[in-house]
C-alpha cells in the first residue's frame, strides 16, 4: 500500500487539507497527517484539526509521497521549516512524489524541486521566489514528473485525483471517482 505524508500547519487551508486526506483514504492509501508541533492545528477559517502524530515521529517513517496543504500563513510555516525542506529535498532525490497546492507550491520553488519543471499555483504564489527555468501553468493541476501542483481550494479534488493516479492508478480513481458522483 503506497503512504502518503500530509504535514498540517496553523493557517492551513482546511478544504484542501481535508479533500486530499479523504479521497487519498478512499483509494486506500496509507495518510498520515503530522503537526509541525504537538498542538491541534487551527486552520485558515476557524477549523480545528488533530493531527495524526507530530512531524518529529512521522520523519522516523518513508513515504511514497509528500503533500502540502496551502493557505496562509500554513504555506509560510511550511517554508520557513528546515525538517520540511530537507524532507522536500530527500523525496526528490530518492525519485519520490512531491505535491503541493495553492500557496504550497512555493515551499517546492525554495526547496529547488520546480527548476526546469512545469508548475501551478495559487495566482500570485510564486511572485517572490526564485523560478529560474520554470514554466507556470493556469491548468487546475500540472504534473512533470514526479512533481505535481495545483491551483487553489476549488482544485482540491482535481488535485487529490491525479494524486490517486499516480498512486495507485487510473482504474483506482476511477473507482474513486465515481462514488464521488461529480457530475
Amino acid at each position: 500500500m503506497a503512504s502518503v505524508l500530509v504535514p498540517l500547519a496553523q493557517g492551513c487551508e482546511e478544504l484542501e487539507a481535508v479533500t486530499i486526506i479523504d479521497l487519498l483514504r478512499r483509494a486506500d492509501i496509507e495518510v498520515t497527517t503530522a503537526g509541525l508541533d504537538a498542538h491541534p492545528v487551527t486552520a485558515s477559517r476557524g477549523v480545528v484539526l488533530i493531527p495524526d502524530t507530530t512531524l518529529d515521529n512521522a520523519l522516523k517513517k518513508e513515504y511514497d509521497m509528500v503533500v502540502l496543504p496551502g493557505g496562509l500563513p500554513g504555506a509560510d510555516y511550511l517554508d520557513q521549516d528546515k525538517r520540511i525542506q530537507n524532507l522536500l529535498k530527500k523525496m526528490a532525490g530518492d525519485g519520490k512524489f512531491t505535491a503541493a497546492i495553492c500557496a504550497a507550491p512555493k515551499v517546492l520553488a525554495n526547496a529547488g524541486l520546480l527548476h526546469g519543471k512545469r508548475a501551478s499555483a495559487y495566482p500570485g504564489a510564486l511572485e517572490k521566489c526564485q523560478l529560474d527555468n520554470v514554466t507556470l501553468e493556469p491548468a487546475s493541476v500540472v504534473k512533470d514528473g514526479n512533481v505535481i501542483t495545483s491551483r487553489g481550494p476549488g482544485t482540491a479534488m482535481d488535485f487529490a485525483l491525479v494524486l490517486i493516479e499516480s498512486l495507485a492508478g487510473l482504474e483506482k480513481r476511477k473507482e474513486v471517482e465515481a462514488g464521488l458522483v461529480r457530475g
